[in-house]
């Protein structure tokens, strides 16, 4: 489409078009620039109608479901942010549905490239994309918005910036704009890094503020029951002054503390819901884990439909089922479950195929089931293994008679997706019923215990150990298919760490791929094939919510070991050996064996040393020559595990093991450098 171009949703498919999927992406040439999505729903006289009009990462889904954040997808290019619209169920009263994103304070639209929005229906199906070519350097940007005129829906694409930054976007629209400083940026800009912190969101959690400065005052922000302080800044970096819109207020409750055990002695261990002790055999596993998976979702509705909403499935009642017979040839085939959910008196249905304890799934049997799904009107098979699916390379070669008017679309699910998804429902955001928690906490336990067989993805494959040999002898020649599958093997397993992480941090934690523009995602491997073929090195960056730069991982096969670093920007005022003595002094409990380099303007590196080494004299990490400082890199090295699976000796425990170092030594002291994003 063009920009200001309209269609009727109902003239680009034959299919449902009442429950569509919208997506924003971009590419940054660095790897580093992003944007939030945002949600306005309008009035006739294009004003929202109250303030639970407005949607974004804080306040993510409309309760009635019409609106779901279902947050980033990976793609080639990085990643996209999608939204979940269930146009039925929006209230009659709302004619337009204004999509959006803004950047981060002083960033603009024009340092990202191929911007792009695309609408697809409840299957997956593309219905259609806008290039937005002309974004120019502001702010806030309004991608499309889907409209309603008479009985039907359509979409325009709008491509309208605000050099003024998403407040004013919001100010425009009714969004009521509140100051949380005395003044205001000058331009008035105001991106999404205003509501980082979630506001009016009580628990039963104690909260203790940081101290602060005698003279310091207390800034405050509404919540549901009167003014609280917020969270301060840190130290020598002054109050931002930033503006947010009253969201919806919504009360949590978290799980409570585990009580005095009764029990006479350490060795007695409590009832679980789920017991692990029988299984015995691939079958059982599969078999229990399918049918409490299922359980769950369908008790916990927060849960389950946290995992189908990316799937386009719609907001309803959920009922599951396990072992169903259907109808298939001669012989009938039983998939592991079946998930239907109800709205508005329609079924959405999706059958479920299980693998565990790192067993392949089978092409003939996602066939089958596909085929089935098709004839029966069904919408959707998901397949949930320890394997991670990779964007441009499927786990199982799928045939979909795209001539049948009922579309089934292919999903996957992997289980460490499902145990982060728990994770954070339960560690990080709170569920609104104690029962409901309680079930996410036993469903957890029985993932992570090791024997489900639920562990996620622990296997290298079978090239891993000659791959690693060649390189150490250096006989491994470009253009090798081991490099390949050796990559792939990489990229799943570091997006399982991206997931794992997240988890630890309550923070969306995403794999960066850096790309060339219009480049495919089997193209760009290669390309990290045949550069592992050359330097025996492999590489990926992890970029983490609020947290300025990216987490980098390299782990080197010649020399067998693994670097965890993050690069931190010099600040902005102040001097160089204050600057040195700070990070020391915050660094205090750091690792002693961490190596900080001072990066420095025009050179390949400057003055570099372990911390132990530095802290008695900080000044040893300033450049004699006197060029400026441009920032400094943090590192820990590990050695690396040469087997290919998640043993102790395993390359994979390895790499977790680093990353979890990484975070509890580094990552949790620099909110204390460098400030969250935002904040």
């Amino acid at each position: 489409m063009t920009k200001g171009a309209n269609v009727v949703l109902g003239g680009l498919s034959d299919g449902d078009v009442e429950s569509v999927v919208v997506s924003l992406g971009w590419v940054s040439p660095t790897g580093e620039g992003d944007a939030d999505v945002s949600v306005l729903l309008l009035d006739e006289n294009g004003k929202v109608r109250g303030d639970t009009d407005f949607y974004f990462y804080n306040n993510p889904c409309a309760p009635d479901g019409s609106v779901q954040l279902l947050g980033k997808t990976p793609v080639g290019e990085g990643s996209e942010d999608r939204i979940g619209f269930d146009l039925k169920a929006l209230p009659d009263d709302v004619a337009t549905i204004l999509v959006a994103a803004s950047r981060y304070g002083s960033a603009r639209f024009d340092e990202l490239e191929d911007l792009r929005l695309t609408l697809s229906d409840a299957s997956g199906e593309p219905l259609l994309t806008y290039e937005v070519g002309d974004a120019g350097g502001v702010s806030a940007l309004i991608f499309g918005e889907l409209y309603r005129r008479g009985e039907e829906w359509k979409f325009r694409a709008v491509g309208q910036g605000y050099e003024a930054g998403f407040a004013a976007l919001a100010s425009d629209h009714g969004v009521d704009i509140e100051d949380d400083a005395e003044t205001v940026d000058d331009a008035g800009s105001a991106g999404l890094e205003a509501f980082e912190e979630p506001v009016g969101v009580e628990s039963v959690v104690e909260r203790v503020p940081e101290p602060r400065a005698a003279d310091e005052p207390a800034p405050h922000v509404e919540s549901a029951t009167g003014a609280v302080p917020s969270p301060r800044t840190p130290d020598a970096v002054p109050a931002p002054r930033r503006t947010r819109p009253r969201t919806a207020k919504k009360k949590v409750t978290l799980p409570k503390a585990l009580k005095k055990s009764l029990a006479e002695n350490d060795a007695w261990r409590g009832a679980r819901l789920f017991p692990v002790s029988a299984l015995k055999s691939d079958r059982d596993r599969e078999m229990r884990a399918t049918s409490v998976l299922l359980a769950v979702m369908a008790q916990v509705p927060e849960f389950g439909r946290r995992l189908t909403a990316g799937f386009g499935a719609p907001a309803g009642r959920m009922e599951t089922f396990t072992e169903v017979s259907l109808p298939h040839g001669d012989t009938p085939r039983r998939p592991d479950g079946v998930l239907r959910v109800e709205r508005a008196g329609k079924l959405w249905t999706a059958l479920v195929e299980t693998k565990t304890n790192g067993n392949p799934l089978k092409t003939e049997q996602v066939q089958a089931y596909a085929d089935i799904a098709a004839r029966r009107g069904y919408e959707a098979v998901i397949t949930l293994s320890n394997d991670v699916a990779l964007e441009g390379s499927p786990l199982v070669e799928v045939k979909i008679d795209r001539r049948r008017k009922n579309k089934v679309s292919l999903w996957h699910l992997s289980w460490a997706e499902v145990a982060h998804q728990a994770q954070m429902l339960i560690r990080h955001e709170g569920v609104v019923n104690p029962a409901h928690a309680w079930l996410l906490e036993e469903l957890l336990y029985y993932l992570l215990h090791e024997n489900s067989g639920c562990h996620g993805f622990q296997n290298m494959g079978p090239a891993w150990v000659p791959v690693r040999s060649g390189i150490q002898d250096e006989t491994l020649c470009q253009g090798d298919p081991r490099a390949l599958e050796t990559v792939e093997s990489w990229e799943r397993l570091v997006r399982q760490v991206s997931l794992g992480l997240g988890g630890e941090l309550g923070l969306k934690v995403l794999p960066v791929q850096r790309a060339r523009r219009d480049a495919d995602a089997v193209a760009r491997r290669s390309r990290m094939a045949d550069q592992l073929c050359r330097d025996g090195r492999l590489r990926a960056e992890l970029r983490i919510e609020g947290v300025a730069g990216v987490l980098g991982v390299t782990a080197d096969l010649r020399t067998t070991k693994i670097r965890t670093s993050i690069d931190i920007p010099a600040p902005e005022q102040g001097y160089p050996l204050s600057w040195a003595k700070r990070i020391v002094r915050e660094l205090a409990e750091a690792p002693a064996d961490l190596h900080i380099e001072t990066l420095v303007e025009g050179e390949t590196g400057g003055p570099r040393g372990t911390l132990e080494r530095l802290r008695p004299e900080p000044g040893d990490m300033l450049p004699r020559s006197g060029v400026r400082i441009t920032g400094f890199r943090l590192s820990l090295f590990k050695s690396m595990g040469g087997q290919r699976g998640n043993t102790e000796a395993g390359f994979i425990r390895s790499i977790d093991e680093a990353v979890h170092r990484f975070n509890a030594g580094v990552l949790a002291h620099l909110d204390r450098l460098v400030g969250k994003k935002g904040a």
